[in-house]
């Protein structure tokens, strides 16, 4: 088996296609997912297709000819930015979840045309 580095994280479990982003694997999210989508990206030596396959210490990720091993560690200070990350996530997920409803209850309330002259 080839060497890997340590990666650590300090959230668990995190989704495989943010922990390709951050470990700089790929130059962005969406890099990221169509690389998972395509079968390109090895989780313990299995092919994952699964974008969000939720990713904890111990695991081994390969992806074009990086190998790195997932250490839970909330200590360290690439562990902080993840957190970071996660929680902006997570928080743009609750923005976009409020606009949607706001939207399906405006679209609900529909005037109705006034018959008066």
């Amino acid at each position: 088996m080839s060497e890997h580095s340590i990666f650590d994280i300090c959230v668990e479990p995190i989704e495989l296609c943010k922990l390709l982003k951050i470990a700089n694997m790929v130059g962005g999210g969406g890099e990221a997912k169509t690389m998972i989508s395509e079968g390109n990206v090895l989780v313990n030596n299995e092919v994952v297709v699964q974008k969000r396959k939720k990713i904890r210490n111990g695991d081994i990720i390969e992806y074009n000819g990086k190998t790195i091993k997932i250490a839970y560690n909330p200590s360290k200070e690439s562990a902080a930015f993840i957190n970071t990350v996660v929680l902006a996530s997570q928080k743009e997920q609750r923005k976009k979840r409020a606009k949607s409803k706001a939207r399906a209850l405006s679209s609900q309330t529909t005037t109705k045309p006034s018959l008066e002259r």
